[in-house]
């Protein structure tokens, strides 16, 4: 069970740079009255990023500022890595040395490796003794005031090295029942969960009787014992919030319970729209962070202008009153190993139509249906077969998912508090009632100190309440109990749930029996048609939310909503810089061809920055940082520009030579100008991956030819379906799509120094030939390109 504080909101980002901006991050939800329990410090509190330190200058009494936090209601967690700073004098590494609790080389001396601090050295936690040495260092930290302790870079990451991690003949000397000594290789996928488990140990040594509370970036089956885990450092952008709902069911159906993205994306800038609504979905999320990475804008909740505000103040007042329901559903995952988010087909196992939903999930039987493109369709939905009953707390907005409760259940609610340590035993217990068709309606709630293990000796109290209707008298009890809690003495509060979001509001005393009669079916009615008009109101005068970023600071010119033409010579290219910065239109002149297959949104000419389809770089806005006329006596160009996150570019330049008018040229870079967290100079692994799509006018009479750089002919057809190419087997330079029935072929010739991998990928009347570069992280001395072009040739 994890700590009921830690099921509250939490607040970071890399980093709140000293303990006066933290107490002004505190002072400020509370004046805006948005839930938040938790307030994370980055690295950054550190002195010179040496672990189990303090700042003097930034940070010079972190008791009393997690004291004064304390007093507002909130909790600090802190940071701590795996690289300790290589540095005689510095105690945390004497001691290791002592002790001889390094990783080793194959030589047998400790290895040294670049992160944070410069050279560090790296605890091997596959030996129980460095676990215990660890542990009684995380116990002194925790007697600073720490509320919970944040593991990063613990896959382990290195700097400077491709592989981000270090040398795989490293050597552990493991404990015997973990294999013994063993290379990197073998240990590489446990040593982050061996580090989570030491940091929970240590906490444990340092307050029994507390749960400690452990994020970790890197875990493993089992690491769910230790800690709660994140998606790691997500892009701030439609697809990532998209992607999110199914990392967090993946890993709930991995074991691992208490998980959640960072909202709003870590690296790059959010706009209004996508921080609205990835706090909508976050919100209810079993893990609930918001954070971002250095020298992006502010991503708290308040951050994108009143309209967010508001969403994001709604957003997490639903969270606090489902607590009671979330914290029951840990209580389940602990003692039966249910995930506490699950896929929408536990509902109905038998429909493989709910396998195929991304954008819902149950908490239980409450069901979430969120919307994660730009353009909401909440309305187009399948939901499982059953009753599902809709509603909301009055809070209704169109960036805000939709809930519904399952035939059958209750689910316990709570009052909205500013944060989990407000609440009381005696506050009023609110259950939301759905009957089935039988009109009958079971649900459990769990309830215990929040803290600490006396609920492993009876110290809790988990009551089933029943509902039933008899004779048009729907009577609310409970039908046992367990634990040796003492019920409360508190108002019940049952709110049963009719459809279209209607409902009937009743009150009574906790552990007595209370009955409500149900309205006769015209009442029941009119309470529906009220409802759903109330509703639509809300919706219709709900603020909406702002598309873009109020705020500029990138380069370049304004961008206007109006595609971008580029005529000369043999082509008319027609680009959308808001969208993409794909090419759209790729007219022929001289033969009239359409060559892309596309929409403005999708589709046509896009390119993305890793070997992921669809990811980074083919939806985000670009900004046009230079366009030349040729009626200004130059070649027809244009050269764009977007912000992938995580400190990179994607930079296009796509022009017609002046000298050569038959061709268009396209030349693009993945570029570092800030790299982000981790990188010690090299990014995240990325892969600059072109990809076009081509119209079939006539798809039994097209193929894809071209000689091999091993002097192998190939003609592609699209009964061969998709194919990759790579070494000696792809395209030398130059392949071309061929239509025998127009006599023409589109020639696309590439540098092959560039291009690692050539896929041919066939559709319903469309081709995608895609050029790959190779895979790696970038520096700014080492970025990715791909240069080539296009003509049109007789064949």
């Amino acid at each position: 069970m994890p700590p009921k504080w830690s099921l509250g909101y939490h607040q970071c980002r890399w980093s709140y740079d000293s303990d006066a901006r933290v107490r002004e991050i505190a002072k400020t939800f509370r004046e805006k009255g948005i839930p938040c329990d938790v307030i994370w410090m980055d690295i950054d509190y550190m002195d010179g990023f040496r672990c189990f330190t303090f700042d003097k200058n930034r940070f010079p009494d972190a008791k009393t500022l997690v004291k004064d936090l304390h007093k507002d209601g909130f909790k600090a967690i802190w940071m701590l890595d795996p690289g300790i700073k290589h540095e005689g004098g510095y105690f945390v590494c004497d001691s290791g040395f002592e002790n001889d609790v390094w990783i080793l080389k194959a030589d047998g001396k400790p290895f040294v490796g670049e992160v944070w601090p410069g050279p560090c050295v790296f605890p091997d936690f596959t030996q129980s003794k460095t676990r215990s040495w660890w542990a009684h260092l995380v116990k002194e930290f925790v007697s600073n005031g720490v509320d919970g302790i944040w593991n990063d870079m613990n896959e382990p990451a290195v700097f400077k090295s491709v592989t981000k991690t270090m040398p795989e003949s490293n050597i552990h000397r493991g404990d015997i029942e973990y294999g013994g000594s063993q290379n990197h290789a073998y240990y590489h996928n446990v040593y982050g969960m061996l580090m989570a488990r030491s940091t929970y140990e240590g906490m444990k040594l340092a307050c029994e009787n507390k749960r400690p509370f452990v994020l970790t970036r890197a875990g493993f089956i089992g690491s769910q014992r230790f800690a709660a885990t994140w998606t790691g450092d997500n892009l701030s952008n439609w697809e990532h919030l998209h992607m999110s709902i199914s990392m967090v069911l993946q890993l709930g159906l991995s074991g691992q319970p208490l998980s959640g993205p960072d909202i709003g994306g870590f690296a790059g800038n959010a706009t209004p729209k996508l921080f609205a609504r990835w706090m909508g979905v976050g919100s209810l999320f079993p893990f609930c962070r918001g954070h971002t990475e250095t020298d992006t804008l502010d991503h708290e909740p308040w951050s994108f202008g009143e309209e967010c505000e508001e969403v994001c103040r709604l957003a997490l007042r639903r969270r606090y009153r489902l607590i009671p329901h979330i914290y029951t559903l840990f209580y389940m995952a602990s003692t039966t190993g249910t995930p506490v988010a699950a896929p929408t087909f536990f509902a109905d196992p038998t429909d493989p139509i709910l396998r195929t939903l991304e954008t819902s999930f149950l908490l239980g039987p409450l069901l979430v249906y969120a919307s994660t493109m730009p353009d909401l369709k909440l309305d187009e939905h399948v939901l499982p077969t059953g009753i599902w009953l809709t509603f909301d707390f009055d809070d209704s907005h169109p960036e805000l998912p939709l809930l519904y409760l399952k035939g059958g259940s209750i689910i316990p609610l709570g009052p909205p508090h500013q944060h989990v340590g407000e609440a009381s035993g005696k506050d009023d217990l609110t259950l939301l009632v759905a009957l089935d068709d039988h009109g009958k309606a079971e649900g459990l709630l769990f309830e215990d100190d929040g803290d600490g293990y006396e609920y492993f000796h009876g110290g809790y109290l988990l009551t089933y309440y029943a509902a039933e209707l008899q004779s048009s008298v729907v009577t609310v009890r409970i039908s046992k109990s367990e634990g040796s809690w003492e019920r409360p003495i508190r108002r019940l509060h049952v709110q049963l749930l009719l459809g279209g979001g209607s409902m009937i509001d009743a009150w009574g005393i906790d552990g007595e029996i209370l009955q409500i009669t149900m309205p006769s079916g015209n009442e029941v009615s009119r309470l529906i048609s009220v409802s759903e008009k109330q509703y639509r109101t809300r919706i219709e005068n709900a603020k909406q939310v702002p598309d873009v970023e109020k705020v500029s600071g990138q380069k370049g010119i304004e961008l206007s909503m109006t595609p971008i033409e580029l005529k000369s010579g043999d082509w008319i290219l027609k680009v959308v810089p808001w969208v993409g910065g794909r090419i759209f239109s790729m007219v022929h002149l001289p033969s009239g061809t359409q060559w892309l297959h596309s929409r403005v949104e999708i589709n046509g000419y896009e390119e993305f920055s890793g070997v992921d389809y669809r990811s980074a770089g083919c939806s985000e806005e670009y900004i046009v940082t230079e366009r030349n006329l040729e009626q200004a006596g130059q070649e027809e160009s244009l050269k764009l520009e977007s912000d992938i996150g995580g400190g990179l570019v994607l930079q296009r330049h796509i022009y017609i030579p002046k000298g050569n008018s038959r061709v268009f040229r396209i030349e693009s870079s993945i570029l570092a100008r800030k790299v982000g967290a981790g990188s010690g100079g090299f990014s995240r692994l990325v892969c600059l991956r072109v990809h076009p799509m081509f119209s079939l006018l006539h798809p039994t009479n097209s193929f894809v030819s071209f000689v091999s750089i091993n002097g192998s002919e190939h003609e592609v057809w699209p009964e061969s379906g998709e194919q990759l190419f790579e070494g000696d087997l792809r395209p030398n330079g130059e392949w071309m799509l061929a239509d025998k029935s127009l006599g023409l072929g589109l020639v696309n010739r590439f540098n092959i120094k560039e291009v690692y991998k050539c896929l041919v990928h066939w559709g319903t009347g469309t081709v995608n030939l895609e050029l790959w570069s190779e895979e790696r992280p970038v520096s700014k001395q080492s970025p990715l390109r791909v240069s080539h072009e296009y003509e049109v040739r007789e064949i």
